[in-house]
């Protein structure tokens, strides 16, 4: 397996962390055309690469991202098909806040041995699903429920077992297109409860909204839709970026 130079940037120490979630079902011309003005003036440091539901070739998807950008690009499967070996490195996702045993063990099981011999950096991550005003496609794919928003306890207790079961950073999930973020006193109340790093996705639309998960204490944020849907609020989103950097 690769070193793990893709999480060591996840935890060097300072800095925010802003990713880029791109669907290879939405990768058309156009988002491509939009892509390096909005790696450069959102400040991006990595590309998440999955959906929930990909219908077309997620290694050609980063073929062609990987043609316009020199940042890494890491693997955010929501099936086991979703492997692509020309990817930098993998989130193996445990859906912690879940009961379903396929997406806590059954999948990373039958993707085992493709794993192993892929040479990607893997990362394990627990994924935290918080419910909000509607189901989103990630409950519903997963056919699991989520944490409810209004109780920050039951997402640190989840968090904390994750971290003790070795996992080595904790998502916390809106779900892709979500009305709202996180609430930030589950943020808070999760990020005072462990040691390894927090991102936080869904939902995140505009710079206000990143703004306060970063100040309730994210290390890392994951924005998808609001860039899919307005490019130019990249500069926006690249200011608040800054203002949290140690070194901007």
């Amino acid at each position: 397996m690769k070193k793990q130079g893709v999480y060591n940037s996840i935890i060097s120490p300072g800095d925010k962390k802003l990713v880029l979630l791109a669907d290879p079902d939405k990768i058309t011309p156009g988002f491509l055309g939009g892509l390096g003005s909005v790696l450069e003036g959102a400040s991006v440091s990595m590309i998440f690469v999955g959906g929930s539901l990909v219908n077309k070739s997620v290694y050609s998807a980063i073929e062609r991202i990987k043609e316009l950008t020199s940042l890494p690009v890491v693997l955010f499967p929501g099936h086991p098909m979703q492997l692509a070996y020309n990817a930098d490195a993998i989130l193996l996702l445990s859906l912690i806040s879940g009961r379903n045993p396929e997406f806590l063990i059954g999948n990373h099981v039958v993707s085992a041995h493709r794993l192993r011999e892929s040479g990607l950096e893997i990362i394990p991550a627990g994924y935290i699903l918080v419910g909000g005003d509607a189901s989103t496609s990630v409950e519903y794919m997963s056919n699991t429920m989520p944490v409810p928003p209004g109780k920050p306890e039951l997402a640190v207790a989840t968090a904390m077992a994750g971290e003790m079961l070795g996992l080595k950073l904790i998502y916390l999930e809106a779900g892709s297109g979500s009305a709202g973020c996180v609430p930030s006193n589950v943020i808070s109340s999760v990020r005072e409860n462990i040691s390894i790093p927090l991102i936080v996705g869904g939902g995140i639309r505009d710079a206000n909204a990143l703004k306060g998960v970063y100040s309730a204490g994210a290390d890392v944020a994951v924005v998808g839709t609001a860039f899919e849907e307005n490019i130019e609020e990249a500069a926006q989103f690249g200011k608040v970026v800054r203002m949290f950097c140690a070194n901007p």
